[in-house]
């Protein structure tokens, strides 16, 4: 099919569906920027993840691998909790539901953590948007899931799934594979970084600095080569000379001169011109265009240029206020990110309990003191029970209480 007729038949049916579409039904056309769509696997609304294997060489550099690093380590390291929502009653039922998930969570499968199993998310969605982890359930009451990492580039999305829980949304592809592998909404965990409309694909930080990184990369193998190498940059012009005579000098040169510290003489009628090819400092290396790179490639990933290396426009004035702000524009959002989606997609999609959330203790830390004394004025007014305050902050109900 040609992408003339192709895209006629997208336009027809665009038409059909929103004549067609009723009460409750969507009208908007979903993606109308994708006309043609790559569609493996046969499945004919599947959309690829485009570039993983450029953007994961590129993650591998020096410069790249400590921009993720800053970002997933952080949050990979951070103390968590499952603990209910505000307006959820305290019960027995639910100190066993939140003991599971403390389970789930802690061992995701037999053979990962829940560090293990975070940091591959969180490469791929800083890399290139595009997180996933699989949701297995269990039958088993004290660990009703089983969570396994996914490679995010693998999995392409069916653009016209209308939201039955039934039908499935993804499509793992693989090169060389004989088929693709459907899965429904609720068997996998997609987490897309900074989602748009015209795509259903996020936008990873090291997409945003791809070009940047390569320009980097371009300036740092010139000055690599040109400081390694070692090469004179200048030159010695003599007027009037035989090539014997040259070749005589140049032998004199390597011979007694190169190497020996000595003070070279020579005597000539005309005195010798030196030629410069370049400054022959510093500045040779392009150190100021790829220190603005790296500027700029912080900027990327949200991060202040300190945490890349360049420190010297840094003092104790201005360190602890960048450190924080390195934390709250560039890790906080993206812990948000994985915490929402824990507790939407595992928690509430799969299990349907609804009263329950998972929650970062980091996140919580910065105004833990403003919410204590919060909660404190809230008992002494006796809006809330010391149960519903210890079920807040993720802590079991008295045993002598518990209806």
């Amino acid at each position: 099919m040609s992408l003339v007729e192709r895209v006629r038949g997208a336009m027809r049916g665009w038409k059909g569906d929103v004549e067609a579409a009723g009460e409750g039904q969507r009208k908007t056309q979903m993606l109308p920027a994708v006309l043609s769509p790559w569609r493996p696997g046969g499945n004919v609304n599947a959309l690829p993840k485009a570039t993983p294997a450029n953007l994961r060489r590129f993650a591998e550099l020096p410069m790249a691998r400590r921009a993720i690093n800053v970002v997933k380590d952080r949050i990979a390291s951070m103390d968590w909790q499952v603990r209910a929502k505000a307006d959820a009653v305290a019960s027995e039922e639910l100190q066993q539901r939140l003991q599971a998930l403390r389970n789930v969570f802690a061992a995701p499968n037999p053979q990962d953590s829940f560090r293990t199993l975070l940091e591959p998310l969180l490469e791929d969605v800083i890399v290139g948007g595009f997180g996933a982890a699989e949701i297995e359930t269990t039958g088993d009451a004290a660990a009703p899931v089983r969570l396994w990492p996914v490679d995010g580039a693998t999995i392409a999305m069916d653009a016209a799934w209308n939201g039955d829980a039934e039908q499935p949304r993804y499509l793992q592809t693989m090169i060389g594979a004989a088929k693709s592998v459907p899965l429904l909404d609720r068997e996998l965990m997609y987490v897309r970084l900074n989602a748009r409309s015209y795509t259903p694909f996020g936008l990873g930080r090291l997409e945003v600095a791809f070009e940047t990184i390569s320009h980097f990369l371009s300036a740092h193998r010139y000055a690599a080569k040109l400081a390694s190498n070692g090469v004179a940059q200048y030159a010695l012009w003599l007027d009037e000379v035989t090539p014997q005579q040259q070749e005589r000098l140049t032998r004199w040169w390597q011979d007694e001169v190169e190497g020996s510290a000595q003070v070279p003489i020579l005597s000539t009628k005309t005195k010798p011109e030196v030629l410069r090819f370049a400054g022959g400092t510093d500045a040779d290396l392009r150190l100021q265009w790829q220190e603005f790179l790296l500027r700029v490639m912080a900027n990327a990933f949200d991060l202040p240029p300190m945490l890349l290396g360049l420190e010297h426009d840094v003092n104790r004035s201005t360190a602890d206020e960048m450190a924080e702000q390195a934390f709250q524009s560039a890790i906080v959002p993206v812990a948000k990110l994985i915490a929402e989606h824990l507790t939407r997609d595992v928690i509430a999609k799969t299990l349907g309990w609804t009263d329950v959330e998972f929650v970062f203790n980091d996140l919580l830390s910065r105004d833990s003191s403003d919410e204590a004394d919060l909660q404190i004025k809230l008992l002494n007014a006796g809006v809330l029970s010391v149960d519903e305050v210890r079920v807040m902050r993720g802590l079991p109900v008295f045993e002598a209480t518990v209806s």
